[in-house]
């Protein structure tokens, strides 16, 4: 993630904004809604566009945007591996058990390829991607809600892992947007570092008001 497909946030902010279409400008200052994700003291966070270069079969217009724990990329920190990220969309997704388990084998595919070459990761260290999702009750205003495992190469450490995974889907009316929100960890969903996942989603804000440009 880190090493691939990264954009200055600074710079996309406007590009990859969720705001609905721009109406007349007007002579006055307006406000215009938007969305808000929470980003925690000491956490990272990266914006790319939707579809990604690493993972192009992933056939939807929007942009991603992540968050990082403090130790993600720290293999002696509890939080090692442990993110979310944001899905921005144009159009519905149409989500079910096979959509997330398809998209989520075709990100972690791409991402691995992207970094092998940083990371010195040789051919006969890869393995495909293996992802198992159910459909749980949709939980905090969700639409839908999904469970599961990622298992992937973890390619700073190259060896295997297992990331566990929550998925939820929300239409944003104000800003007529659809959000996907992963959450990842190797840890078990009862371990603290999902405290500070889970706030990310409950604390997310779907039609925030931000100041207009004249």
């Amino acid at each position: 993630m880190k090493s691939a497909c990264i954009l200055s946030l600074y710079v996309v902010s406007f590009l990859l904004s969720c705001n609905s279409d721009p109406k007349t400008k007007a002579k006055e200052k307006t406000t215009q809604s938007t969305y808000n994700l929470p980003l925690p003291q000491g956490w990272g966070k990266e914006v790319f566009p939707i579809p990604m270069n690493f993972a192009p079969a992933i056939n939807y217009k929007g942009h991603e945007e992540i968050r990082f724990t403090p130790g993600w990329g720290d293999s002696t920190k509890a939080d090692y591996w442990s993110y979310a990220f944001l899905w921005c969309l144009d159009s519905d997704p149409n989500m079910n058990d096979s959509t997330v388990e398809s998209n989520l084998r075709h990100y972690y595919d791409g991402l691995i390829r992207s970094n092998s070459q940083q990371f010195h990761i040789t051919n006969a260290m890869m393995f495909p991607t293996e992802t198992s999702f159910e459909k749980i009750a949709p939980v905090n205003g969700d639409q839908q809600t999904f469970t599961g495992t990622i298992k992937m190469l973890d390619y700073m450490r190259q060896q295997p892992q297992v990331l566990n995974s929550m998925v939820h889907l929300k239409f944003c009316s104000a800003v007529n947007k659809y959000m996907v929100f992963y959450k990842i960890s190797p840890r078990p969903v009862t371990d603290s570092v999902w405290i500070g996942l889970n706030r990310l989603w409950t604390d997310f804000e779907c039609g925030a008001k931000v100041p207009g440009l004249k």
